[in-house]
């Protein structure tokens, strides 16, 4: 199995931006699928982002243009800048491994105030 522990959130106002960090406790990161997902209340949780090992990125066309993800590998930890923020992207963000995609971390909270 694996851990996963996000960090990063906050309340910020529309237009800002904030930078969310996932260390990952496996041994295996480097080669991994990692995603960033997010869940707004009522909502059901929605991929945002996605980087393979080699770093080609996938994102939702929601956010595209406007978030960034990215790896370091050395540090096992998965990145996601988030710039241009708006309302509706107010949810708790979380990331995951693609192979134990059962595994979820406890997420952090962004709340983004118009």
């Amino acid at each position: 199995q694996v851990q996963l522990v996000e960090s990063g959130g906050g309340l910020v106002q529309a237009g800002g931006s904030l930078r969310l960090s996932c260390i990952v406790s496996t041994s295996i990161f480097s080669i991994a699928t990692m995603g960033w997902y997010r869940q707004a209340p009522g909502k059901q949780r929605e991929l945002v982002a996605r980087i393979n090992h080699s770093g080609s990125t996938n994102y939702a066309v929601s956010v595209r243009g406007r978030f960034t993800i990215s790896r370091d590998n050395a540090k096992n930890t998965l990145y996601l800048q988030m710039n241009g923020l708006k309302p509706e992207d107010t949810a708790v963000y979380y990331c995951n491994m693609e192979i134990y995609s059962d595994s979820w971390g406890q997420g952090t909270q962004v709340t983004v105030s118009s």
